[in-house]
């Protein structure tokens, strides 16, 4: 009789976790703009089974099956889930990154990244690309939210930094290269490991066997490359090798690219046959800095906290109790003029940008960042929301090589989807508070 009961109760539960999966779901009612860049789709109806979008149609044009979950979406601008492709889910705003190496990484793996990359997906974010951490972490991370282990965006993780030399203190997640050799050997390492993208930084500081070595086992490794834009020489010499997406608007507080280098970025851009060639500018917290100093009410937003212990949330408090006096902004008043010279210098050269943030860098959160960059973009460089948008989301995935699962809302691929009320052509700061997160069919806010 027992067994009976037992396997009775086996078999409801499964039928249960079943019907769970497969539950048919409906967004019915909002303007979809689904990443391809056309016209937005009015009273729009998405159906999602399981994990996956099952059909995109109208109120007009596309039934919703009696048995369906109906969530309004009504007077929302509904959209594929956003990504930031330039995260450090190993830091969360702290000011002195010294103390934070040498204090919290027993908590990077079980605390740390596990916030970010909630709080990534609760602001709409759900894709990420995690550049710079220490590899055992990342991976693991990485797959526990792969696995549903715990919530957060989907990261796609490089590892630990590979440089001319560590800082010290850094080796953990810094990897310093001595000779061509050296650079196969740790490529092959990461690749082996798992990871889904190489991250150069100082690269300039390498010998140029040494880049070519790194870059080229990573390609035979099916991995692509970022690598930082920080000073002429790092841009020149990536291009020569083929790295496939530079970081950050660099040069410090110089006007504007060289002539060369933007003839260079022309010349790459010209070739057709490669692909396009991705940036990623990540100016919102340099362009914002001064404003945040001067108006802290993003500092006291408590979407920051989430996930974090009481001591960790009071210690990265007390890192920026004196905004004006933080060393890695004082350059920033000079630099901030420049920073749209070079964006549009950049879109003038024929690159495609990409939306990235370095969320986690002092003062910029993982809640905050994504949306902050997009606004930035749109409203102060008058970039094209639409064009922002794609930025956020189609190329993106196509970089990533995931295009067939992700960016888009289209039949077949992952139900990641968010919505929020109002017009986000016409308004681009109502990510702020996005009203809805799904990802992978699942609703999480």
């Amino acid at each position: 009789m027992r067994r009976i009961i037992l396997t009775s109760c086996f078999l409801f539960l499964a039928l249960s976790l079943f019907s769970q999966k497969n539950q048919l779901k409906a967004l019915v009612g909002g303007t979809l703009i689904d990443g391809y860049g056309s016209d937005p789709i009015k009273n729009s109806v998405i159906l999602i089974e399981g994990e996956r979008i099952k059909a995109i149609g109208t109120v007009e044009t596309l039934p919703v099956p009696a048995n369906a979950e109906v969530m309004s979406t009504e007077g929302m601008s509904v959209l594929p889930g956003l990504w930031d492709m330039h995260v450090h889910t190993m830091i969360n705003g702290h000011a002195d990154y010294a103390y934070w190496d040498k204090t919290y990484p027993p908590l990077f793996k079980d605390v740390i990244m596990p916030s970010s990359a909630h709080q990534l997906l609760m602001a709409g974010v759900t894709s990420a690309r995690d550049l710079g951490a220490p590899l055992e972490e990342s991976i693991a991370v990485r797959d526990a939210i792969n696995s549903g282990k715990i919530p957060g965006a989907t990261l796609y993780v490089s590892g630990p930094f590979i440089q001319h030399e560590p800082y010290p203190g850094t080796e953990d997640f810094r990897w310093g290269v001595n000779g061509p050799e050296d650079g196969i050997k740790k490529i092959k390492r990461l690749a082996k490991a798992g990871v889904d993208v190489i991250k150069l930084i100082d690269h300039d500081q390498m010998t140029m066997e040494e880049l070519k070595a790194v870059v080229d086992e990573a390609h035979k490794n099916n991995l692509k490359v970022v690598a930082h834009g920080h000073r002429p020489e790092e841009i020149r010499r990536g291009l020569e090798v083929g790295v496939d997406c530079f970081e950050h608007t660099g040069l410090s507080s110089a006007p504007k690219y060289p002539e060369d280098v933007i003839k260079m970025i022309e010349e790459r851009t010209a070739q057709m046959n490669k692909g396009p060639l991705f940036w990623c500018p990540t100016v919102e917290g340099l362009y914002n800095y001064e404003y945040v100093r001067d108006n802290q009410e993003k500092l006291d937003n408590d979407s920051w906290h989430l996930g974090l212990p009481d001591s960790v949330i009071t210690d990265i408090k007390n890192s920026f109790k004196h905004p004006d006096r933080l060393p890695y902004f004082q350059l920033t008043p000079s630099r901030k003029p420049t920073l749209q010279t070079k964006v549009q210098q950049l879109l003038d050269a024929g690159v495609v940008l990409l939306i990235g943030t370095d969320s986690g860098i002092p003062m910029k959160f993982h809640s905050q960042s994504t949306w902050n960059e997009l606004d930035v973009w749109v409203n102060e460089f008058g970039i094209d929301p639409m064009y922002a948008i794609r930025s956020a989301t189609y190329w993106p995935a196509l970089w990533m090589g995931v295009a067939d699962d992700v960016g888009t809302v289209t039949p077949g691929k992952y139900a990641d989807i968010i919505a929020v009320k109002g017009d986000v052509l016409r308004y681009i700061s109502l990510l702020q508070d996005v009203d809805m997160v799904i990802k992978h069919g699942k609703r999480y806010k």
